[in-house]
């Protein structure tokens, strides 16, 4: 049995037709897997905050199809956007720098889907629209309506309609933008950052901020600010008093930083001090990681 080349062309001799077949079948098969091209994700661009175009659509929408990023995908890489990727960096392991570079970009390549010919569609066409993981794509489209349209809608809308419709979009709004929150809520949780966490590192005071915000949007929670922070038995600061306290500058800026998209938690909707926990039922909430003095659970 031999193998030998002529003129460019391998013959095999003394091999049984079965297995020259099968040979030739790997072969086809290899030459047609090697004339596709490979998918490449993003160009080689670091992208970083202030960035604009496609390369910043693919990252929103690549995070939010993971659950990272909330906000509206614009192709307009804000602090919205810098929060979610340094929150990514963050879970998997990756240099926290809030920038897409090689590394970041082929770890969420892998960790993501992204079907850009539709994402596309929708912005060309207006329409507001999500992309998370897990749900159908045409269930997360919301066609935009005329301007006539709209006002037919609201024309028949009743008094109670029109301020449901108001508080429904003002929660919506409130989850993914600062300028959803109105300055009692940010003064409140302020309040609330500084009479839990004043005593922690920054990134523990933003860990707490962002808990409140990971609470409104938990349905098992109340979705208003201060819903959260009065439900009874919630935070210790309400039960003292120390939520009257006057926050100083950098508890504020750790609420914003949280409302911006900065969640060190990672999805944490409670917290606790081991050193002055009474409740048992705290210790057997699933842990995802400890920030200063308290330990953070889901």
């Amino acid at each position: 049995m031999s193998l030998y080349e002529k003129e460019g062309v391998f013959l095999m001799k003394g091999i049984s037709s079965k297995w020259k077949v099968l040979f030739l079948s790997i072969c086809c098969v290899a030459a047609v897997l090697s004339s596709v091209p490979k998918a490449e994700a993003f160009t080689k661009q670091v992208i970083q905050q202030g960035a604009v175009g496609d390369d910043v659509i693919e990252l929103q929408a690549r995070l939010q199809n993971i659950g990272f990023y909330k906000g509206r995908i614009d192709g307009v890489f804000g602090w919205g956007t810098y929060w979610a990727l340094r929150n990514f960096q963050s879970q998997y392991g990756l240099p926290i720098d809030g920038m897409a570079g090689a590394a970041t970009k082929r770890k969420l390549a892998d960790a993501s889907n992204f079907n850009g010919r539709w994402v596309h569609q929708q912005i060309s066409k207006g329409n507001e629209f999500t992309y998370y993981g897990g749900v159908p794509i045409e269930k997360q489209v919301k066609p935009r309506q005329g301007k006539q349209k709209q006002g037919n809608a609201k024309a028949k809308n009743t008094g109670t309609e029109r301020a449901g419709n108001q508080a429904a979009k003002a929660t919506r709004t409130a989850s993914n933008a600062p300028g959803g929150f109105s300055q009692n809520d940010i003064q409140l949780m302020a309040n609330a950052v500084y009479g839990e966490a004043r005593g922690e590192p920054y990134t523990g005071q933003v860990a707490v901020a962002a808990v409140i915000l990971n609470r409104i949007d938990n349905p098992a929670f109340p979705n208003t600010i201060s819903g959260v922070i009065f439900e009874p038995r919630a935070f210790t600061a309400v039960a003292d008093g120390q939520i009257w306290l006057t926050p100083n500058e950098r508890a504020k800026e750790a609420v914003i930083d949280a409302i911006n998209g900065w969640d060190p938690t990672g999805g944490a909707i409670y917290y606790f001090n081991p050193d002055t926990a009474t409740s048992g039922w705290i210790w057997g909430r699933p842990q995802i990681k400890t920030i200063g003095k308290h330990i953070f659970c889901r």
